[in-house]
């Protein structure tokens, strides 16, 4: 993982009542938002150290390394918080096909797989 700019002890990150923390998942390269998961300070510590997302499932209450039984693992290249220190940024790149569960290549697609916009501003 890219080291740059002051490093950040996940110990000093404001995790909600669970003790979990959005980690939003974007593509390196051309940036596009792909992922949505959310991590703990044991799973953040674990993604620093091998440079792979690490996440905690909220629907099998358990630690999940993507792509341990996928393949489709995904590289951490930096990871950057917000300015309340509530949300990190993970920049990505992917071994696979895909990061959604569903075989997408993005978690944000239609039911029609698909990325249409729901709303499209005018600027």
């Amino acid at each position: 993982m890219e080291e740059s700019g002051s490093l950040f002890n996940p110990s000093e990150l404001t995790y909600d009542d669970r003790g979990l923390i959005p980690a939003v998942l974007q593509q390196k390269g051309d940036g596009k938002v792909i992922m949505l998961g959310y991590m703990n300070e044991e799973t953040l510590n674990e993604t620093i150290r091998i440079g792979q997302a690490v996440f905690w499932s909220r629907s099998r209450q358990e630690i999940w390394h993507k792509g341990s039984t996928s393949g489709d693992y995904v590289n951490v290249h930096s990871i950057s918080t917000d300015c309340d220190r509530d949300v990190v940024l993970l920049e990505v790149s992917l071994e696979g096909s895909g990061v959604c569960h569903t075989g997408s290549y993005s978690c944000f697609v239609t039911e029609e797989g698909d990325t249409r916009q729901v709303v499209q501003s005018s600027s």
